[in-house]
């Protein structure tokens, strides 16, 4: 078990210390849950009354927060919580999974593919024709790597995962468990008999760019034509839809259930709320905020916070909303 002194601490993230504490710290916990040997986090002063409650030792607290911590009781101020807990997080990490070997015996590799050095694959995995693995990457147990699949140096794939033939993949990304990149888009037409669907085949890839993490059982579908692409350095929670031919910019956010429909362009830094979704052929400019479960049918331009569905300007969502209220009082 990890554990350290409260100077030990203040060292690493270079904050000011408050107070003092003997005790050794051996985790990170929230005010509510934590215990004596725990150090917390307090990111705004509306949770100040929960330190007067809270059992732990030490938080980190920003600079805006005057109180004393109290007897035996440590505080590091520091110019961003949000960021100093992160790195608190990762100090107390606990070590990723073992690999016994680096490549397991049971793994199905493909004699044409090419791994790169210290690239770790795990039990169970396969690996087709051709694939090209950059060095540093760890693909856990039970992954399928597809003909032609292009990874770079130092991603990291989670078992489960599915990467359909000729997509790409950068560097440095992380792929969580049972993702699937490049499966077939959803295209369909009638039948010239009237009497079915008729599948539209789907022959692109994805491109996925460096530092790009994807959250679990998350769908990236491949392009009709060319490419569907996800710019450097996006970030996508869980049980994410990314449509065929969509294409977004550098460090785009997705939260968890939101979804694009197909060819969906978004510019750099757009933000999508959990459970909105993206109707096709919808462009956003930089920046644009959707708001959770909204459902936007328009393009907007860069910097717009939209609302609602369908999705409108978000001043003018909640103008709406506050004269529904009152309609709805009156009515009573």
């Amino acid at each position: 078990m990890k554990s350290y002194s409260i100077e030990e601490i203040n060292s690493h993230l270079k904050g000011t210390l408050i107070g003092i504490t003997t005790q050794i710290i051996t985790g990170p916990e929230q005010l509510e849950n934590a215990l004596q040997h725990h150090i917390s986090f307090i990111g705004s002063k509306k949770y100040l009354p929960l330190w007067q409650q809270s059992k732990a030792c030490a938080a980190i607290v920003g600079n805006d927060i005057n109180i004393e911590p109290g007897e035996n009781r440590a505080f590091i101020k520091v110019q961003n919580a949000d960021i100093a807990m992160a790195e608190i997080l990762d100090l107390f990490a606990p070590p990723s999974p073992h690999f016994s070997q680096p490549i397991h015996p049971t793994a199905n590799i493909d004699t044409t593919a090419t791994i790169g050095n210290n690239t770790k694959i795990g039990a169970g995995c396969f690996i087709g024709k051709d694939v090209k693995i950059g060095s540093n990457c760890i693909i856990y147990p039970n992954v399928s790597i597809f003909d032609d699949v292009v990874i770079g140096d130092g991603t990291t794939i989670w078992s489960g995962t599915v990467i359909r033939e000729r997509c790409i993949v950068g560097k440095y990304c992380i792929i969580h468990p049972n993702v699937t990149i490049g499966a077939d888009g959803f295209g369909f037409r009638p039948s010239p008999d009237g009497k079915g669907l008729l599948k539209i085949p789907h022959i692109g890839n994805v491109i996925i760019g460096n530092a790009v993490e994807i959250g679990a059982s998350t769908c990236i579908d491949r392009g009709k034509f060319s490419a569907t692409v996800v710019g450097d350095g996006c970030k996508i929670d869980n049980l994410v839809q990314i449509g065929h031919n969509s294409k977004m910019g550098r460090c785009c956010i997705m939260a968890g259930s939101s979804g694009l429909a197909g060819s969906v362009t978004l510019g750099d830094g757009v933000i999508i709320g959990g459970g909105a979704c993206i109707s096709d052929h919808v462009t956003l400019g930089n920046g644009v905020m959707v708001g959770g479960q909204s459902g936007v049918i328009n393009n907007f331009e860069a910097g717009k916070k939209v609302l609602g569905y369908p999705a409108i300007d978000s001043r003018d969502a909640l103008k709406q909303w506050v004269i529904l209220r009152k309609l709805v009082k009156e009515s009573k």
